[in-house]
């Protein structure tokens, strides 16, 4: 259990990792999500735009950090979430999530914290990066 009191910059997320991203999950996403672009699971489509395959929606990998917040804190604690897309993701690839608290302070009458956060693939690569900002007052 985190005891919230006692969190200070330099301090780390669980992190976690994703299954290797597959064409169903991203024929899932399209479904859940509205999002039906062809590049995300056509191939012949993706390669006639010059890819060599289809590859993942970046909301599908902001959703993944989104789930790395609020493994660690309620949704309703969030406050403030954004992310670069940096990098494709590439079906195959397997996302590792992770978080690091850069900053605490108090705004609106609540103790606040500033989270790094980032997605990689299994090479090391950066595929997002972002920050989000999260309230721990009260919990």
């Amino acid at each position: 259990m985190v005891e919230f009191d006692k969190i200070k910059a330099g301090d780390a997320l669980p992190s976690f990792s994703t299954e290797p991203v597959s064409r169903l999950a991203l024929a899932l996403y399209c479904g859940a999500s509205g999002d039906h672009n062809p590049m995300h699971v056509d191939t012949d489509y993706a390669r006639a735009g010059g890819s060599p395959d289809v590859f993942a929606h970046g909301m599908l990998s902001m959703a993944y950090l989104s789930r790395l917040l609020t493994n660690w804190v309620p949704q309703q604690r969030l406050r403030d979430y954004g992310v670069r897309f940096v990098a494709i993701t590439q079906v195959g690839d397997q996302i590792t999530c992770s978080g690091e608290v850069t900053e605490l302070f108090e705004a609106a009458g609540e103790r606040r914290a500033r989270i790094s956060l980032q997605t990689i693939n299994q090479h090391g690569q950066v595929k997002l990066t972002g920050d989000a900002v999260v309230s721990l007052t009260g919990i």
